[in-house]
Formats: C-alpha cells, sequence, structure tokens
C-alpha cells in the first residue's frame, strides 16, 4: 500500500534529516519504525503525510507511492481524501473543543451528515471512554484519554492507512497496553498501521514488519519476530541481555553502535 524508495528530506536546504531509506507497508499489515530521539521518524512521517512544509522542511529525492499514485509532493488534504491519515506526535487534540466537536472536525470531508453519524457511532463503539467523555472539553482528558479520541478523529475519515507517531509517549504502562489492544483490533478489521515508536516492545507485539531508523538511515529491518530476537534490537531497545533479563540503566545509557550501523 505504501512503498517509499530512496527518500531523503532537507530542513533549511542545510540539514539532511533523511538520508535515502527504502520501507515498505503492504496493504492490511502493521509496519512499525524503531528509533530513538533524533532518529528522523517523525520527519518521515511529515514528509508523507504532506505536513513538512510548515517546518521549513521538503522532500529532495526519492519517491513515495501510496497505492500506484505517486504522492512526493501532494498536500496533506489530498492525501487524506485518499485515504492516508496521520495521527501526530504530542496529541495535538483541539483543547477547547468537547470530544465530540474534536470527532467531528476529523469527519470534515465526509460528504453527507449520515456518514458522519455512522462514523461517530462507529468510534463511540470502538472506544468506550471517548463515548462517556463525548461532551467534555478535550483539554482536560488524560494523556491516555487524549491519544484514543486522535486516533479516533483520524479514523472519521475513512482512511486506508494510518501514521500514528509515538502512541505510547507519556503514558502509564496500563494505559499503553490498552492503547495497542485497540490498535491490533483495527489491524484485525483490516486497517494498514504505520507506527513510529520508541517503545519497541509494545510496538513488536502488533507488528508484522519492522524497521529501525539511525541518524536519518534505515540501519536494520525484517519481521517483528526476527527483530524481538535480533541482538542490537534486544540490547538497545527492548534492554535485554543476552540471556533475555533486563539491562541496568547504566549498562543501557553506555549505547554504543554497531560499526556497520555507521557505514
Amino acid at each position: 500500500m505504501l512503498i517509499i524508495k530512496n527518500f531523503e528530506v532537507m530542513y533549511s536546504d542545510i540539514i539532511l534529516a533523511v538520508k535515502g531509506i527504502n520501507v515498505d507497508v503492504a496493504e492490511r499489515s502493521c509496519v512499525a519504525l524503531l528509533g530513538a530521539n533524533g532518529a528522523g521518524k517523525s520527519t518521515t512521517l511529515k514528509a508523507i503525510s504532506g505536513s513538512i512544509g510548515t517546518e521549513d522542511g521538503k522532500i529532495t529525492g526519492g519517491t513515495v507511492h501510496f497505492g500506484t499514485k505517486l504522492v512526493n509532493h501532494l498536500p496533506s488534504d489530498v492525501l487524506l481524501r485518499d485515504g492516508l491519515a496521520l495521527v501526530a506526535e504530542g496529541r495535538r487534540v483541539l483543547p477547547h473543543m468537547t470530544v465530540e466537536q474534536n470527532l467531528i472536525v476529523g469527519g470534515h470531508i465526509l460528504s453527507s451528515g449520515q456518514e458522519l453519524r455512522h462514523n461517530l457511532e462507529m468510534i463511540y463503539q470502538r472506544f468506550p471512554q471517548v463515548k462517556q467523555l463525548r461532551s467534555r472539553q478535550a483539554g482536560y482528558l488524560s494523556g491516555g484519554e487524549q491519544q484514543m479520541l486522535v486516533i479516533g478523529r483520524a479514523l472519521m475519515a475513512n482512511p486506508k492507512l494510518v501514521m500514528i507517531d509515538e502512541p505510547s509517549l507519556g503514558l502509564a504502562p496500563m494505559m499503553v497496553e490498552e492503547i495497542y489492544e485497540n490498535l491490533a483490533g483495527l489491524k484485525a478489521d483490516g486497517l494498514t498501521l504505520l507506527i513510529v515508536e520508541q517503545n519497541a516492545g509494545a510496538a513488536l507485539s502488533i507488528a508484522d514488519h519492522c524497521y529501525v531508523m539511525e541518524t536519518g538511515r534505515i540501519v536494520l529491518d525484517g519481521t517483528a519476530e526476527e527483530m524481538a530476537k535480533n541482538e542490537d534490537v534486544r540490547e538497545f531497545y527492548l534492554g535485554l541481555d543476552s540471556g533475555g533479563e533486563k539491562k541496568s540503566f547504566r549498562d543501557i545509557k553506555h549505547y554504543r553502535r554497531r560499526k556497520r550501523w555507521l557505514a
């Protein structure tokens, strides 16, 4: 469904943030893009979604195909109508509007009030907590409630593929588990997902394929099962030693990339 080839993104005509990456996202699959802060993960999603220009960034090389359509330089509103939605990092609710008003904003491209009402009911069935909070101002929700809201808001537009940036960021472990249970349900219903995460354990729990990104490059990729067994991923992203035991934070912070990662 999404094919990214030799993709490059630059900021301010100076900083090359994404350096010739290749990523494939199969239809009805979940793909995880893992990496530390500053690896270029969020930049990749913003560039694909057509919103990178707001940060003085631009695509300087490669191609992005969504289905059979070349979408390199299409604006985000056109991409949304084509079925490509982005849930940005930081949740980005409209804080002074109610939960239901936020959802209605997400369905602004729908063709009829009947379709809007149908999608609202679909979101409320998927996220019962969101339904209970539908009259509350979005700015007063907890982080986990806001995360469910923005995922629901993206679903209002009937997307074919949803890109989600750091869905577990700043959330308690129990809420992370709940969010990922919902994402697994969406995947089971046939939605295609591209998830950017630092929480490798959560992402690998539902992913079919995984890419690891460092300093703007893809340095590892494979099936989720392969990545969960990979020595580097286990050490640097899952915090496990060779015996499967948790490493101490003191050991983890002495992180040194393998030589091949710097090639």
